[in-house]
C-alpha cells in the first residue's frame, strides 16, 4: 500500500510518486513543497525551453531552507529509467580529466523529469552557458553570462546601475543583454553568443569587460574575486562562463528565507532600480506567476 503522505500522480505519461506535499520548504512564509510543487508545474512551459540540452546541478534542502542543502551533480540512485542523462567529462583547471572520471547528469526536458527532481526538494536549478549535442558531448558555449554581485552595503540598486554599463559594453561587442534577477542579491546578465565559442574565450571576453568597468569606476565596481574587496562595490562575476561553472536557472526557485525566483526583467525595470534604491526589488514565485501571464517570457527575446 502506498503511505499515506504519499500520492500517485500521472504527469504526461509518466506515474510519479510524490510525498510530503504539507512540508513546509520555506518557513518564513508557510510555503509547502506543495506549493513549489504547483510552481514548478505552472513554470514549466516558460522554463523548460531554457533547460533544454543543458546539464542541471541541483541544491537539495530536504528538510526546508532552514536546514542543511547539498549540491548534486550525478543522477541520484533510483534514477527512473526513462529520465534522460548526459556522461560529462570532469575538468579542471587545465580542461578535461585525464583519469577518464566522467559525471551523469540528468537533462531537464520534460515536465516529468521536472517533478521528479521537486519531489527530491530540489529547490535550485542550475545550469552551464553550454549545452549538450545529439551525441551527449558537451559543445561549446551559446551564451555569456556576467553576475552582478554587491557586496554590503551595496545592494541590487548598485547592480542596477552598474548593469546599465555592463549592457553599453556589451553592446559595443554586438551582443544583446538580458537581465535577471538572481533571487539573492544581485542581477544576471545573459547575452546569447552569435557563434558557438570555447568556454575559455567566453570567460576572457566576461573577463575583460569587467575589469574595463573596474578601471573605469574602481568604487563602484571590481573583477576581483578577493571578497575582502568587495565592500560597497559591485562584483562582476565572468567566472561563471568557465565550461565547469554553472549558474541558477532563470524562473528557478532559490533556497533563500523566502521562495524568491530568478526572474527576467526589461530594461525600463532595471533602470528604474537604478534611479530609485526601492525601483527593483527580488521577485517571490507567485508574483513570477503573475509576471509571465501578463509580460510572457521576458528571457525569450531581447528585452
Amino acid at each position: 500500500m502506498t503511505p499515506t503522505n504519499e500520492v500517485l500522480v500521472d504527469v504526461e505519461g509518466r506515474t510519479l510518486k510524490i510525498s510530503n506535499l504539507a512540508k513546509v520548504l520555506y518557513p518564513a512564509t508557510g510555503t509547502t513543497k506543495g506549493e513549489v510543487l504547483n510552481y514548478y508545474a505552472q513554470i514549466a512551459p516558460t522554463l523548460l525551453p531554457h533547460l533544454s540540452d543543458r546539464a542541471v546541478t541541483r541544491i537539495r534542502w530536504p528538510h526546508g531552507v532552514q536546514d542543511k542543502s547539498f549540491f548534486e551533480k550525478n543522477a541520484p540512485a533510483g534514477t527512473p529509467s526513462w529520465v534522460r542523462t548526459v556522461r560529462v567529462p570532469t575538468t579542471g583547471s587545465r580542461g578535461p580529466s585525464r583519469n577518464g572520471d566522467t559525471i551523469v547528469f540528468p537533462i531537464v526536458d520534460d515536465l516529468a523529469t521536472l517533478t521528479w527532481l521537486v519531489n527530491l526538494a530540489a529547490l535550485e536549478l542550475h545550469v552551464h552557458q553550454w549545452t549538450v549535442g545529439r551525441n551527449g558531448r558537451p559543445r561549446n558555449a551559446d551564451r555569456l553570462v556576467i553576475d552582478l554581485d554587491p557586496g554590503e552595503p551595496a545592494g541590487l540598486h548598485e547592480c542596477c546601475a552598474v548593469a546599465l554599463m555592463v549592457r553599453d559594453r556589451l553592446a559595443e561587442r554586438d551582443l544583446v543583454a538580458k537581465p535577471v534577477t538572481s533571487g539573492s542579491k544581485g542581477l544576471h546578465l545573459y547575452a546569447d553568443l552569435p557563434g558557438r565559442m570555447p568556454s575559455d574565450d567566453s570567460t576572457a571576453l566576461a573577463k575583460q569587460v569587467a575589469e574595463e568597468l573596474q578601471q573605469e569606476h574602481p568604487k563602484l565596481v571590481t573583477a576581483t574575486m578577493t571578497k575582502a574587496k568587495r565592500s560597497g562595490k559591485v562584483f562582476l562575476d565572468w567566472s561563471q562562463n568557465a565550461g565547469s561553472k554553472t549558474t541558477i536557472s532563470p524562473y528557478s526557485l532559490r533556497g533563500r528565507e523566502r521562495p524568491y525566483v530568478a526572474t527576467p526583467v526589461s530594461w525600463d525595470e532595471v533602470e528604474a532600480g537604478a534611479d530609485d534604491p526601492l525601483g527593483l526589488e527580488q521577485f517571490r514565485f507567485d508574483e513570477v506567476l503573475q509576471r509571465v501571464a501578463e509580460h510572457g517570457d521576458l528571457f525569450a527575446s531581447p528585452a
